[in-house]
Formats: C-alpha cells, sequence, structure tokens
C-alpha cells in the first residue's frame, strides 16, 4: 500500500529515540521518510580520485513511515490520520482526527 505521507508534510516523530519531535518531509523513499533535523549519521568516506583525502559526510537516514504521524493542526500541533475523500471525481485527503478536515 503506498503511504499517505507526501514530500513537504510536517510530521511528528511517535516513537523511538525521536520521539516528538517535528519536522519537513524532505522526501519519501521505499525504506522510510526522510525527515529533516531527525537522522542524520556519519558516513566515513574512502579516498578516491575526487576526494583524495577521504574523510567524514553527514547523511539522511530514513526513519520508518509508521513512526511518524501527519501534523494536521500546525497551530495546537495535534497529529492524526489520514484518509482520502472523493468530491465530483477529485481525490483529496481529510484528517480523521479533525472531523475530516481537508488536507492540502
Amino acid at each position: 500500500m503506498a503511504t499517505r505521507i507526501r514530500k513537504d508534510d510536517i510530521v511528528k516523530i511517535i516513537s523511538g529515540d525521536n520521539k516528538g519531535t517535528t519536522g519537513k518531509v524532505l522526501a519519501v523513499t521505499t525504506s522510510g521518510v526522510l525527515v529533516e533535523g531527525v537522522g542524520l549519521k556519519t558516513r566515513h568516506v574512502k579516498p578516491s580520485q575526487l576526494n583524495p583525502r577521504g574523510g567524514k559526510k553527514d547523511i539522511h537516514v530514513a526513519v520508518p513511515a509508521h513512526k511518524v504521524a501527519l501534523v494536521a493542526d500546525e497551530k495546537s500541533a495535534k497529529t492524526s490520520r489520514i484518509g482520502y475523500k472523493v468530491t465530483d471525481g477529485v481525490k483529496t485527503r481529510v484528517a480523521r482526527q479533525l472531523k475530516n478536515k481537508e488536507i492540502k
């Protein structure tokens, strides 16, 4: 099943070490969701012709999609599950916990 979280959504981490952290979704991958400021790791790079000294490089590690919830109301930071509603042939996302409020 396709994930209901999209790029540029504001999400909140609901479990794990970063529980309670909110951030913007940078990308959605098959392994999870890349959230801004969450899951930064250091990768050691071997020397190559382009980078003869090698060194360290910061990379983003994906957070599993089931560990994030969409922030439907940014003022109160309330999270919600996501559903879909079809009106006049147009499919829109709705926030279930906020009485089917439409999401951009």
